[in-house]
């Protein structure tokens, strides 16, 4: 079905009101993602951080932005171990027999996955703060931050749908977000960039977590964004439309 059916959104608003409820039953799950990155910031902060040199004062400041995507990473997880549920329970089969749009089953998990990794982005910001963090950034730049940050989520949370369609066990359908969690490490989230080996740097430059991360770092200093936040966008919006169309081709064939 496309946007122009005429209860797309209403048949959303319902779909996407179930997948919340599921949210909200298992608070558990925001409080699991936010752990790890949680860990691993304390961990880089008060253990590594002395010894790492960004040229920033506050290496909180520096590092968040990397731990805002490792977070989502762990959370776009559950998106595609839902989904997998949900196939396996033959719920698709059941909407399928109703007179819904299709494609709004998929964008009730979607959506879900942007409000349940913001609140746990949240969490981070809130841990963050405690930690000693702190930003320049006026309203704008915070909007653009999270604005960059729901198109991220947005391109991962396709790609979990991929997965979770496409997976034969729940193992398998969160599995596929490993490498996305690890990524940030090899991306000039941590350290910069031209502190790593040759063939190290010039993969982490031209990784997509690495735009992404500078541009929400400058944005967060209140500093010129320069062509950052093009790349990231670039980046975002290529993923979120080969993934979207995979993900449909997919769900059409079950």
């Amino acid at each position: 079905m496309k946007f122009t059916d005429k209860y797309f959104f209403k048949d959303m608003s319902v779909m996407f009101g179930r997948s919340m409820r599921h949210i909200f039953r298992s608070m558990d799950t925001i409080v699991t993602v936010s752990i790890t990155p949680i860990a691993i910031m304390l961990l880089f902060v008060y253990v590594f951080g002395g010894a790492i040199e960004t040229g920033t004062e506050n290496y909180i400041d520096y590092l968040l932005p990397g731990i805002m995507l490792m977070t989502i990473g762990s959370g776009i997880a559950y998106v595609a171990y839902r989904l997998f549920l949900d196939k396996q329970r033959g719920i698709f089969e059941r909407f399928h027999s109703i007179p819904i749009s299709r494609s709004t089953v998929l964008w009730g998990h979607v959506l879900t996955s942007i409000i349940s990794n913001g609140i746990s982005v949240a969490v981070i910001i809130l841990v963050a703060l405690l930690m000693g963090f702190r930003s320049s950034a006026g309203f704008i730049e915070w909007v653009a931050v999270f604005g960059i940050l729901g198109v991220f989520t947005l391109a991962l949370t396709w790609i979990a749908v991929i997965a979770g369609l496409a997976a034969k066990t729940p193992d398998g359908a969160g599995a596929f977000s490993y490498p996305i969690i690890f990524l940030p490490f090899i991306s000039s989230a941590f350290v910069p960039t031209d502190t790593m080996p040759t063939v190290v740097s010039a993969f982490a430059e031209n990784q997509p977590v690495t735009p992404i991360v500078e541009a929400i770092r400058n944005l967060l200093a209140n500093q010129p964004v320069g062509n950052e936040i093009w790349t990231a966008l670039t980046w975002c919006i290529a993923i979120i439309v080969v993934a979207y169309i995979v993900a449909m081709r997919i769900y059409k064939n079950l």
